[in-house]
């Protein structure tokens, strides 16, 4: 990724609990990032990843219209998608069989939500766009 100011960041992110969306959109805001893209399902997900681009994705795996597993995997077939960076939010274990195409769509990282907190979200965000 090219060095951008953090303020100039745009996060997607792809969730369909409310307080969870909330949540997250409060954070990244706070950790100084632009603000968020919000889409409550896989659909407008997809939708809103390939029209506005943004520099990373936050996808949860169950949601209506279409799961995050099979979103990313439509937004992989597209030549900007292929390259984007995704963090794939869940509380399901790698061991789960919903979970069994994950390493096909090759995610950027993997957050399992019911075992770490929100503010371990935005260190796992820094990571993987290599900020500091």
């Amino acid at each position: 990724m090219d060095k951008k100011k953090r303020s100039d960041i745009r996060i997607l992110i792809v969730e369909d609990e409310d307080s969870m969306l909330s949540a997250l959109a409060d954070k990244i805001r706070q950790a100084g990032f632009a603000e968020s893209l919000i889409a409550r399902n896989g659909e407008e997900g997809l939708s809103l990843a390939l029209s506005e681009h943004p520099d990373l994705l936050l996808v949860d795996i169950l949601m209506p219209k279409m799961d995050g597993m099979t979103m990313i995997k439509q937004l992989r077939k597209d030549a900007w998608g292929k390259e984007v960076k995704i963090i794939i939010l869940t509380n399901f274990d790698t061991t789960d069989e919903i979970l069994k195409d994950v390493a096909l769509v090759e995610p950027s990282h993997y957050f399992l939500k019911s075992n770490r907190g929100i503010d371990d979200i935005i260190i796992n965000i820094k990571e993987v766009l290599e900020l500091s």
